[in-house]
């Protein structure tokens, strides 16, 4: 995947969060925090409850990594 929410992670500790804390507040599901968790895609509307939740931009909840295209080949 072309983007990896380790920034996330970092913020959650940074702010002596937990993951299950996502659940509550900012209305996360289990379904959403299990594609968060292997970087898979999500919703713009999960990032923008993200952002809400810790007052942030999104690039403090991910970032793009680049994908090595001559292993595909």
């Amino acid at each position: 995947m072309p983007f990896s929410y380790k920034p996330l992670w970092h913020l959650l500790v940074e702010n002596d969060k937990k993951k299950t804390d996502l659940l509550t507040s900012p209305g996360i599901s289990t379904t959403t925090l299990a594609k968060l968790g292997k970087d898979e895609y999500v919703s713009m509307e999960v990032i923008d409850k993200l952002c809400s939740y810790f007052a942030v931009q999104p690039s403090k909840i991910m970032e793009w990594k680049e994908v090595n295209k001559d292993a595909s080949l």
